[in-house]
């Protein structure tokens, strides 16, 4: 069974940069066929796809965020982590790791995790 947990501040001040780390348990991020995201929901609004990472660490990220958005990974602990740098408090959401199978996206997600919040304060 695999196993997701996000790790990381719930409090970043606007303009730095909010850093996350899911760490994963019942499988290895190196596997080929699986990609590793981050999604995120602001109050009142729908999940957003924010990017992912596939077994090589090629990283893919939705256009609205990429200029901000970096994912980096730890293969010896089988953990990958979110940096979003120059946060305002339009990026307060509960941010969430997930595993997909053959592509990245919501509609290819089959595991994640039990999601954290995060609050930028002004």
């Amino acid at each position: 069974q695999v196993q997701l947990q996000e790790s990381g501040p719930g409090l970043v001040l606007s303009s730095q940069t909010l850093s996350l780390t899911c760490t994963v348990s019942g499988g290895s991020i190196l596997t080929t066929t699986y990609f590793w995201s981050w999604i995120r929901q602001p109050p009142g609004k729908e999940l957003e796809w924010i990017g992912c990472t596939d077994y090589r660490g090629t990283t893919y990220f939705t256009p609205s965020l990429k200029s901000r958005t970096s994912i980096f990974r730890d293969t010896s602990k089988n953990q990958f982590t979110l940096q979003l740098r120059s946060v305002t408090p339009e990026d307060t959401a509960v941010y969430y790791c997930a595993r997909s199978t053959g592509a990245c996206g919501l509609e290819w997600e089959d595991y994640r995790g039990q999601g954290t919040q995060v609050t930028v304060s002004s």
